[in-house]
């Protein structure tokens, strides 16, 4: 493929590297960028003082959820709502991304159970038939909680694709859900529960949490390092000191969307990166009462932003983290490079010479970043 791309040449672009932003020039050779410098070329597309950024790169996003069952109790076909996703993400100028397959659910309804299979499988032949435009991986998250979870991750545990497994805890009442009052509003008016189905589910779900959490948890962690190329481990939805010690006793190396300042400090402490949700950034706060990601950014308590629900959130809050103290080099950073080397893909997610062409054309709309135009590997995409 590489072979068949052509030569870029880019002029006027206000381009944001790992440690500077300059207006100046960049060039393309097969796919990989080949020079860049603070000058104008010659020749070349003048982007007119458009920012050039890197590719944004996404670990963690359950977009292709809201594709598969875009209203309650309506199923989509697999393929063309993997197609969506896609388009929406190259729209949104992600170039890399982790798909977020949840593995078991508190609900045996959900559209997670019935699809873990079909969408795997179905992310695998689009790829091969080259119908997609960003490059997809796995993201396996594991509802530990889930009776038969060992059973249905084990034909992943070997797949090249996992990039990233997280161990989850949904059980009402503790992590994201301290507060049941915010419990109820999200599952009666995304899921359409009835007040009476809710009430049987938070028994239901507490005694499977009794029930399974603990072994399955174990197992999980003896399996992921049974890999030749081990797996990353996140935590998820820490809330207490005690939470992320028994991530770090696992090997855990990344704590997901922290719920309290108390959990984002002992993860700091212990050297664990810190991922937070880029609509709480956007919106100005959590949707299920939590710590606002902007608190943690002026703290210095944050890494990674994740689009987590919604694909363009993920842009807009890594400029929004200038508002906190972020430098622009190091706001991107947080969907660029620093996402990619947690998980070990050291190609791609700078704009240096000899890394790959993944990069995207920004320009500024009052306070909104707008995705112009999208270039994976030397090629447009969006």
């Amino acid at each position: 493929m590489k072979s068949s791309c052509p030569d870029l040449f880019i002029r006027n672009a206000r381009i944001v590297t790992a440690d500077a932003e300059f207006t100046g020039s960049l060039s393309v050779k097969q796919g990989i960028i080949a020079d860049l410098c603070p000058a104008t070329y010659l020749v070349g597309e003048d982007w007119q003082g458009d920012y050039l950024l890197p590719g944004l790169v996404e670990l963690h996003t359950d977009n292709l959820e809201k594709h598969l069952m875009p209203r309650p109790k309506v199923d989509w076909p697999v393929l063309p709502a993997i197609m969506a996703h896609d388009a929406q993400i190259a729209a949104s100028g992600i170039t890399t991304v982790l798909d977020a397959i949840a593995v078991g659910d508190i609900d045996v309804d959900s559209v997670r159970v019935q699809t873990l299979s079909s969408c795997v499988q179905g992310l695998q032949d689009a790829a091969a038939a080259s119908l997609l435009r960003a490059d997809h991986f796995l993201h396996m998250r594991l509802e530990l909680a889930e009776p038969d979870l060992l059973a249905m991750f084990a034909p992943f545990l070997h797949d090249e694709r996992v990039k990233l497994v997280s161990l989850m805890d949904h059980t009402p009442g503790q992590r994201q859900w301290t507060d049941l009052t915010h419990y109820r509003v999200y599952v009666t008016g995304k899921r359409g529960w009835s007040e009476q189905k809710v009430d049987g589910m938070l028994e239901h779900m507490l005694e499977r949490q009794q029930l399974y959490v603990a072994e399955n948890r174990k197992k999980i962690i003896d399996y992921c390092r049974q890999r030749a190329h081990p797996i990353p481990l996140a935590t998820h939805d820490d809330t207490t000191v005690e939470h992320v010690s028994e991530g770090v006793s696992d090997g855990v190396t990344i704590s997901e969307f922290p719920t309290t300042l108390m959990a984002a400090q002992a993860a700091r402490k212990h050297g664990l990166s810190i991922i937070m949700g880029a609509p709480n950034r956007v919106r100005g706060g959590s949707h299920s009462g939590n710590v606002a990601a902007s608190d943690l950014a002026q703290a210095d308590l944050l890494d990674v932003l994740s689009s987590d629900y919604v694909p363009a959130s993920l842009l807009h809050a890594a400029f929004l983290l200038q508002e906190d103290g972020f430098s622009l080099p190091k706001a991107i950073a947080t969907v660029t490079s620093k996402p990619a080397s947690i998980i070990g893909l050291l190609d791609r997610g700078e704009i240096a010479p000899g890394l790959r062409a993944d990069f995207i054309r920004v320009r500024m709309h009052g306070k909104i970043p707008v995705v112009l135009g999208v270039w994976k590997a030397g090629q447009k995409i969006a």
